[in-house]
């Protein structure tokens, strides 16, 4: 038996309509708001409804939309000088993923010196407080509205910056499923496979314990019972508010325990090659998976003979009926391997060494089960290049 600490936001707010809760919960935190979003929100309509929340709780709002799928520090510091200059003093970040990471990283910023590259990899404290935080997820796949990590691409080195501090915790998040309705096909496909790595990692983590165990078998059942639902009809509210809460679940499951090698790989693909995030982690999780494989056949195990309790398998065969899940639920997603994405040969072979370099430099590796060396991260780049997702056990 050990001590485990489960870090959330102080506030969670999860259910239809709950978006129409920002205002009052915003004016609890700050007298004014920086509303971080994107331009597919304004057309959306939601970043205007956020405003006439806001509005209706008597808060003051200025809004940054420039960010543009995946975050970097220009995004940062563009929306930095909106705060500052706005004399904001609380940050609503509404969208996927990349405006909630942005939105992490101007509230610690607006309060602490210098580029956010000096407090990767901890060389750095954080010496202040954050401005409050409010995340609100469009999507069903990040998590990161109930996370302490961001990560922000650093421009001057194509490295994305993946920080994990308490300090990034939001302060209220706010799940409402009605807010993925919009959410397009290849989009749904790409977060809710991210969804799902966050709670694979999880509970293969070194760092896993009862808590995050928990959360992570229930989001993984969800997402797989859920996914192919909101895949092929993204009107499926039931289905869309099954996997907003997964997500969430997934989120607070590797918030605690951490991700690995799946998401270590994903990170340079995303850097250098500019392949969403969920999507880099969907092309490569069944191979690491494969790879990791003996080294993880009870925990695997566990996961396949939950997802199936219904057949008596053995920890080996719930291992394997697992792999061939998720390879098949990748065929069934239309997941591409990273050739087929469009990727040139030459130029990702010759990629391979600083990926696995930046890979391991993350730190998510080494929480995998078997930590694997720069030379098998490299083999395992070459086999993800155009590996091919077939499943032979699992029939849908």
């Amino acid at each position: 038996m050990g001590i485990y600490e489960l870090l959330v936001p102080r506030t969670v707010l999860y259910g239809k309509g709950s978006f129409s809760k920002i205002g009052e919960q915003a004016a609890l935190l700050g007298t004014k708001a920086l509303l971080i979003s994107d331009d597919v929100m304004v057309k959306a309509g939601n970043v205007e409804t956020c405003r006439r929340y806001l509005a209706e709780a008597g808060m003051d709002c200025a809004v940054y939309t420039g960010v543009n799928s995946e975050p970097t520090d220009i995004h940062l510091d563009e929306a930095l000088v909106i705060c500052k200059t706005q004399q904001c003093d609380v940050v609503i970040a509404l969208g996927g993923g990349s405006c909630i990471d942005t939105g992490k990283a101007v509230a610690i910023m607006m309060t602490n010196e210098g580029h956010l590259r000096t407090y990767f990899q901890n060389q750095q404290d954080f010496q202040d407080s954050p401005l409050p935080l409010v995340a609100v997820p469009t999507t069903a796949g990040t998590g990161s509205e109930v996370t302490k990590a961001t990560v922000i691409t650093d421009t001057a080195y194509d490295v994305k910056m993946m920080l994990a501090r308490p300090e990034l915790l939001p302060d209220t998040a706010i799940v409402d499923p009605l807010l993925t309705l919009s959410c397009p096909k290849h989009v749904t496909a790409a977060t809710g496979i991210d969804a799902l790595s966050h709670a694979v990692e999880a509970y293969l983590s070194k760092k896993a314990h009862p808590f995050t165990d928990s959360l992570a078998l229930q989001a993984i059942e969800l997402i797989m019972k859920n996914i192919r639902l909101v895949y092929r009809n993204g009107e499926n509210v039931q289905a869309r508010n099954e996997m907003a809460y997964a997500s969430m679940l997934a989120g607070m499951a590797f918030s605690n325990s951490s991700v690995a090698l799946v998401h270590g790989m994903s990170r340079p693909i995303g850097a250098l090659f500019h392949v969403p995030h969920g999507i880099s982690n969907a092309m490569l999780l069944p191979a690491v998976l494969d790879y990791t494989k003996e080294a993880s056949i009870d925990r695997l195990g566990e996961i396949g003979q939950a997802l199936f309790p219904n057949v008596s398998y053995t920890k080996k065969e719930g291992a394997d009926v697992l792999i061939e899940a998720i390879k098949q639920l990748c065929i069934d997603l239309e997941i591409p391997n990273l050739q087929s994405w469009g990727i040139d040969r030459q130029l990702f072979y010759a990629a391979v060494e600083k990926m696995a370099a930046d890979a391991i430099q993350s730190g998510s590796p080494a929480n995998h089960p078997v930590v694997p060396t720069a030379e098998e991260i490299i083999q395992l780049y070459y086999t993800c290049y155009e590996y091919e997702f077939e499943s032979a056990l699992y029939k849908k």
